[in-house]
């Protein structure tokens, strides 16, 4: 093989190794939090459910998110910290929240402004797992996110 057959090779093999290295460092989500429900009360609140997933492998005895919610018009109408309280590793739980005088058609978006906390139950240190694996997704219209 002359120089020009193996200098495209090698330079096929660094493309293979550049376009697969950051995939496979890439971990799966850790911690999964999922809009999956909104649905108006009879008192004209919004009530949301979640699915939250704790995929890692760190018991947590408390967890709560900041959230900010935008009407319809893109504006930030409040600032909420909803506590999903502790989370089993590897266990998935439901939980849900009532917005007080709010109904689901004039929310668009919800997104996750930051942890309030995310405490270890081993030590009770506090973890980045509740952000840094984090992803978010929405089964409704209001979308929600990161």
């Amino acid at each position: 093989m002359g120089f020009a057959g193996r200098s495209h090779v090698i330079a096929l093999a660094t493309g293979l190794a550049l376009a697969s290295g950051p995939a496979a460092a890439q971990e799966q989500p850790t911690f999964q939090l999922e809009l999956n429900a909104a649905a108006d009360t009879t008192a004209g609140s919004c009530r949301l459910t979640y699915v939250a997933a704790n995929q890692s492998d760190i018991a947590l005895e408390r967890t709560a998110y900041e959230v900010a919610v935008f009407d319809a018009a893109g504006t930030v109408t409040r600032l909420l910290v909803l506590e999903f309280g502790a989370l089993v590793a590897g266990k998935t739980k439901i939980l849900q929240f009532d917005l007080a005088e709010t109904p689901c058609a004039s929310i668009s978006r919800i997104v996750v402004n930051d942890v309030a906390a995310c405490t270890a139950a081993e030590g009770g240190a506090a973890s980045d797992v509740c952000m840094s694996g984090l992803v978010a997704s929405s089964r409704t219209s209001i979308q929600f996110g990161i």
